[in-house]
């Protein structure tokens, strides 16, 4: 059984809906559902590349495009998976079903009001209990379990080890063998230790790179060294940089801009060359919305100054498509954002 955090809809405007019939959803732009309907992944692609804007008013980048047309064949295909939603204080859930998706010409209520197909598969009731009646609030969960049960993009997949506790956390089983682990232990200590309002992992990585930015700026200002540093500016106001960096993060749905692998955030991270790191596309750039993109640590380093298509193209030729031609399933599971 696969386990997905979901939303539904940009600012989870499908959720009531789902709600009350009991199902999952999600939608795509009407000028690209022709495409998704007979697999033209190229098609779509495109299409979505020259003309839609993501929540940061970026194009998206042909990863995040390739996930979009992706997103809704998840939900068609999904039979026998547990989702899970968070809504406010609680913690609700379903299990898709066997019968068939349907879809319904809708116009959007949020950001641009697109005329959009929006897709619903059946699934069970939706529940706010576990399997044993017990209410699940979220105050209520394990701080580290917090972390992984919540997204702010469409959906995400959850690893194995969190998989198998969110299903052990619905039958309502016993959780001791996660809450004895050291990590978890320090994340209940810092919670505790910490009065006020407590920084999730991605609000530490966001802030660590606009603190970043601020840094590398402050340095690169044209001075004489023992060599000439290149200036860079940054040209987004300061009280915008932090949203910025958050929409970012969510076109991205929480993905490497060039290798589409999953990024880390700074006190959940188990590989550490996973982590979210600021880089420019063109690098004799400035530091401005438009040349912004969010990429694994190493990435980045291993990009240093090139030419951003020229990495790119090498990439995929590392990943084993020397026609450039996106392919899907060499990939990890990925946080997705409907399109």
């Amino acid at each position: 059984m696969k386990v997905f955090i979901a939303n539904f809809g940009r600012e989870n405007y499908a959720w009531p809906d789902c709600l009350a019939r009991g199902t999952i959803a999600t939608m795509n732009d009407v000028a690209v559902q022709r495409f998704w309907e007979v697999g033209d992944r190229e098609s779509y692609i495109q299409n979505r590349m020259r003309l839609h804007k993501t929540a940061a008013g970026k194009m998206p980048t042909r990863p995040v495009a390739s996930r979009w047309f992706n997103l809704m064949t998840t939900v068609v295909e999904s039979e026998g998976d547990l989702w899970i939603h968070r809504e406010k204080d609680q913690l609700w859930w379903t299990v898709s079903g066997s019968a068939p998706a349907t879809f319904e010409p809708l116009k959007e209520t949020v950001g641009d009001r697109r005329d959009v197909i929006i897709c619903h598969k059946p699934c069970d009731p939706w529940l706010n209990r576990n399997r044993k009646g017990n209410r699940l609030e979220w105050a209520g969960l394990h701080p580290k379990a917090q972390e992984f049960l919540f997204t702010e993009g469409t959906l995400q997949q959850l690893k194995p080890d969190n998989a198998e506790y969110a299903l052990k956390l619905i039958d309502g089983d016993d959780l001791s063998t996660w809450y004895s682990r050291p990590e978890w232990k320090a994340k209940v200590a810092r919670r505790q230790k910490t009065p006020g309002k407590v920084f999730n992992p991605r609000e530490i990585a966001v802030w660590r790179m606009a603190d970043t930015l601020k840094k590398t700026v402050a340095a690169a200002n044209g001075q004489q060294v023992l060599r000439t540093v290149k200036n860079k500016e940054l040209r987004i106001p300061e009280n915008e940089l932090i949203p910025f960096l958050n929409a970012l993060l969510s076109d991205q749905d929480g993905s490497c801009a060039i290798t589409g692998l999953r990024l880390q955030y700074d006190t959940d991270a188990d590989d550490p060359q996973m982590l979210c790191s600021l880089d420019r596309i063109d690098s004799n750039g400035h530091y401005e919305k438009d040349n912004l993109q969010i990429v694994c640590k190493f990435v980045n380093r291993w990009k240093n100054s090139s030419d951003d298509d020229e990495f790119r193209r090498l990439i995929m030729v590392l990943q084993g498509e020397p026609d450039g031609e996106e392919k899907a399933d060499h990939l990890p599971d990925l946080e997705l954002w409907s399109a």
